[in-house]
């Protein structure tokens, strides 16, 4: 006899123990799976969101957000702050301001 007990030809009690807890196994790997995608759709819908579609929101969020832009240079941001000055679409005020809060870092 072998490792799972075959004897000569017939399974034996080894090999059957082997398939019946791989099917146990597989079945709790199953339920666990089918009880978490309920739990987590169950409150997506709870907060307002669709389960189907709620990755493709946050990945389009991500994107369009400010989060994800490259950080501007000192001289870019002082220089957009001129070249709005000289247009005239903010006032003198409001460019010292916008200055201050650039070289700050804010």
């Amino acid at each position: 006899m072998d490792l799972f007990g075959f004897g000569a030809g017939a399974f034996g009690i080894g090999f059957v123990l082997l398939l019946l807890f791989c099917g146990l196994f597989f079945a709790a790997v199953i339920t666990f799976m089918v009880i978490a995608i309920t739990k987590n759709a169950r409150k997506a819908s709870q907060l307002g969101h669709d389960p189907f579609t709620m990755e493709t929101e946050l990945t389009a969020r991500a994107i369009d957000s400010q989060l994800l832009q490259p950080e501007r240079s000192l001289e870019s941001r002082l220089a957009e702050l001129d070249d709005l000055l000289a247009r005239g679409v903010i006032t003198p005020a409001e460019h010292a301001t916008g200055r201050a809060e650039a070289i700050a870092g804010r």
